[in-house]
């Protein structure tokens, strides 16, 4: 096989992928990914919509859905080997997909998750949605901490904004579940057990706001601002070095029937 020069990587909370075809395929025609990692697609394995992903150039596909929510999916234009997708929390409920990719004689794994919401009230005690939060978050960093031998890109809807400057206001979103200070301890303990490089901020310094997410609730959600970046994609330190680019595709929150999180892509350059 022949070498990529790069590999252009989204990650996508698309909210309904038969919903949303006509927007994948304004994602493939304006970032003109190698591989799109997709969270709640909604929609059953036998109900995935092969052909009209296929016409969009990603021949090899990876899907885990269930009916009506969750769902996640890896479209790769780069034949995908599969690897052990896990049921978190003991639940099979379609929020872990993972393959590894042959970029040429180096093999990349791809690690795509959909982190629970967690429900409104950030106490595990009283909210059994945060309660499976939590857990999943402390199951996700005992696995990050296992040894693996290849480099690994993981993405997806991890629903925590960790820094100040990923929500629109820290002060009034520290008792709001994505923020609080519960979730954020568990989703460094997580990057530290590996550890992992955030690639997205690589490239957008911390004092800078940088959200991914808007609720649909806002009447006029760009002039309001109130977002939080949910959507993540680290890699592996060996990665580190081939980092070459990342965008948060923000207008796609303007598009028809939009989802309430934009696509993210980061590239790497695979000669680095």
């Amino acid at each position: 096989m022949k070498k990529p020069k790069e590999l252009r990587v989204v990650t996508w909370n698309i909210n309904s992928v038969r919903l949303r075809i006509a927007q994948l395929a304004q994602v493939a025609a304006e970032l003109a990914p190698d591989i799109v990692c997709l969270q709640e697609t909604k929609v059953e394995d036998r109900h995935f919509p092969h052909a009209a992903v296929a016409e969009l150039g990603f021949a090899h596909r990876l899907v885990r859905g269930i009916k009506g929510y969750n769902g996640v999916a890896i479209l790769s234009r780069l034949p995908l080997v599969p690897l052990k997708s896990k049921d978190w929390c003991g639940k099979a409920d379609g929020r872990h997909a993972a393959a590894k990719i042959d970029c040429g004689g180096a093999e990349i794994e791809i690690q795509n998750f959909y982190v629970p919401a967690g429900g409104d009230i950030p106490d595990p005690e009283e909210n059994d949605k945060f309660a499976h939060k939590l857990a999943f978050l402390d199951e996700m960093a005992d696995w990050s901490g296992a040894r693996r031998s290849r480099p690994v890109i993981l993405v997806g809807d991890l629903n925590v904004a960790p820094l100040e400057t990923d929500v629109w206001s820290h002060a009034a979103l520290l008792k709001v579940v994505s923020h609080t200070p519960v979730e954020v301890a568990r989703l460094t303990g997580i990057m530290e057990a590996r550890p992992w490089v955030d690639a997205v901020r690589h490239f957008v310094p911390e004092p800078e706001r940088l959200y991914t997410w808007w609720s649909y609730r806002a009447s006029d959600w760009a002039a309001s601002d109130r977002g939080r970046r949910l959507d993540h994609v680290w890699v592996t330190p060996e990665l580190k070095a081939k980092l070459r680019h990342a965008q948060v595709l923000r207008q796609a929150r303007d598009w028809s029937r939009p989802s309430d999180h934009v696509p993210v892509m980061v590239t790497l350059d695979l000669r680095a």
